[in-house]
């Protein structure tokens, strides 16, 4: 069976938009974008090279898609390893239109996402990665199709801007698998969902009759 992954890169505050360069996403008069890049070193890359590292397929919504088509197969670096790498494998594009997919291996999920990945995830083959695609993240919540997060916290609050977790999103505990933490002040944490949020209550509970009785017979 194959997994859904999500490597995200995201602030302190949850914001995931523009992360690679000023153009990126400027939807809604957003000013940051590029701000992963001065946080951004050897061994950074290095993690994120074992991101890649392992078999996978790709899986973007329409706008992630379309930046990276118009990106990655114009590289013209034949050693760039992640163009090399994305422009290999499969694309699984979901969107509500149809919009031409022209660059290579690109193939469109059709009207019902959901339903698709389902049968995706049920067949053998490499693992599903998420880049960006900040609103198809939440169709993936929602429907509990997640089964890894990758996320690289960056040590900046960008203050408003699209969110790897949205407004109703669904509640869920999770586990962390593993976490680093690099010279740039970033963190580089996985975590695999673990059933419903657990809760707790640090006030001191009132003593029972019992237990009053039974220190009033030790004085």
């Amino acid at each position: 069976m194959r997994r859904i992954v999500v490597a995200t890169f995201t602030s302190l505050d949850g914001v995931m938009q523009a992360p690679g360069g000023p153009q990126e996403d400027p939807t809604g008069s957003f000013t940051f974008g590029g701000w992963t890049a001065p946080h951004f070193d050897q061994a950074l890359g290095e993690a994120m090279g074992e991101v890649f590292g392992q078999p996978f397929d790709l899986l973007l919504g329409r706008k992630t898609y379309e930046i990276f088509a118009g990106h990655f197969p114009y590289v013209s670096d034949a050693n760039d390893p992640i163009a090399g790498l994305f422009n290999k494998v499969t694309k699984y594009v979901a969107s509500r239109s149809r919009p031409k997919l022209q660059w290579q291996n690109s193939q469109l999920l059709g009207p019902d996402a959901v339903a698709a990945l389902k049968q995706l995830k049920a067949e053998d083959g490499p693992d599903l990665l998420v880049q960006g695609s900040s609103e198809l993240l939440q169709t993936l919540w929602t429907a509990g199709l997640v089964d890894e997060f990758a996320v690289l916290l960056f040590p900046v609050v960008l203050g408003k801007g699209k969110r790897l977790f949205g407004s109703g999103t669904t509640p869920v505990g999770l586990t962390l698998v593993k976490a680093r933490s690099f010279p740039t002040g970033v963190i580089v944490a996985n975590y695999r969902p673990d059933g419903a949020v657990k809760t707790g209550d640090f006030q001191i509970a009132e003593p029972s009759p019992a237990e009053l009785e039974r220190r009033r017979n030790l004085r």
